[in-house]
């Protein structure tokens, strides 16, 4: 049995998403909105941040290099949310990561120091000195597993976070990790992998390996990077993510078979009335072992967009059938 969240419900009334799940899955409201444009424009941001409320979406997620520059996310996010919504402060769930660049120099990029870690500079650690969830952002190849889980470990027990997570990890790290932490008393509670119709690594073990751990399972770029929506069903746009030097979607990912398969994509989703972005985010939440969804929205119009995808998370069999098709041209 699993809940289908209405978009008319507010926050302090929302049911438990995956009832069936342990409690560390229901923690997380759907959908979750990830402000990885709040350093952009303070405009934007107030929007966003003001916007989500409505909706009864409640938990932000940021990461301690999103910028640029890094740090800068969690300090403006950190303003907006001490000069006007410190009142409502521990009815959020506020999430970050730790793990990738901040600063040059030696262990820049280590996990050792992460009980150091503090989630945003003053004034934002008025607002944010305690997180709800503090995740690994990667594996560290240089730092044997066992320290690295004991940072995390160490982390929760000086209070900086009530709860463990980790991301990109795959299934046999994440394995190796979750029984370190359950030896050392603070479980992992959530995952962070990178997850969409177009990269399906998690099907590779991982999905497994959280169902029987009782992880919440919670992908991060469920869009692909914004392919999976309607700016590239006539090409790549000037200003879309592609068309930038820069970032992670480069111009060369957008070949002429990828935009064949997101038009023949988008046929299905009209056929469902739907938009492309709503099918993608409904055929990941179709999967019980998927608690929720990172949503990156840098305009309000974006997320209204997505929480319509709550009006159908069913698929009919013929439908996977022809989504399988078009992902294995």
């Amino acid at each position: 049995m699993s809940y289908l969240l209405p978009p008319t419900l507010h926050y302090h009334a929302l049911p438990p998403l995956r009832p069936q799940w342990p409690p560390a899955a229901r923690h997380f409201p759907w959908p979750v909105a990830q402000l990885l444009a709040v350093w952009t424009f303070m405009s934007t941001i107030g929007k966003l941040f003001f916007w989500p409320s409505m909706p009864g979406i409640t938990h932000f997620d940021l990461a301690n290099n999103y910028g640029p520059p890094p740090g800068s996310a969690e300090e403006n996010f950190g303003r907006i949310l001490h000069a006007d919504f410190r009142n409502h402060r521990d009815e959020m769930i506020i999430s970050t990561k730790a793990g990738y660049r901040m600063w040059d120099g030696l262990r820049r990029m280590g996990l050792q120091k992460i009980p150091n870690f503090q989630p945003g500079p003053e004034p934002a650690a008025h607002a944010t000195r305690l997180c709800r969830y503090l995740l690994l952002h990667r594996p560290d190849p240089d730092t044997p597993m066992e320290e690295t889980m004991m940072a995390l470990d160490q982390v929760v027990r000086q209070g900086k976070a009530l709860y463990a997570g980790i991301s990109n990890y795959n299934a046999e790290q994440s394995a190796e990790a979750f029984e370190i932490l359950r030896r050392l008393g603070t479980p992992c509670l959530i995952h962070q992998p990178l997850y969409s119709m177009f990269v399906r690594d998690p099907e590779a073990g991982l999905l497994e390996v959280l169902e029987k751990e009782g992880v919440g399972c919670i992908p991060f770029s469920p869009l692909a990077q914004g392919l999976l929506t309607a700016k590239y069903l006539k090409g790549i746009p000037e200003d879309s993510r592609a068309a930038k030097p820069h970032g992670f979607l480069q111009e060369s990912a957008v070949t002429p078979q990828r935009l064949t398969q997101i038009k023949a994509l988008n046929d299905i989703a009209m056929a469902r009335h739907q938009s492309l972005a709503q099918m993608a985010l409904s055929w990941l939440l179709k999967d019980p072992r998927v608690t929720s969804v990172l949503v990156g929205a840098s305009r309000p119009e974006q997320l209204a967009d997505s929480l319509k995808c709550l009006g159908n998370i069913h698929f009919e069999g013929h439908e996977l059938e022809a989504i399988e098709a078009i992902l294995k041209n």
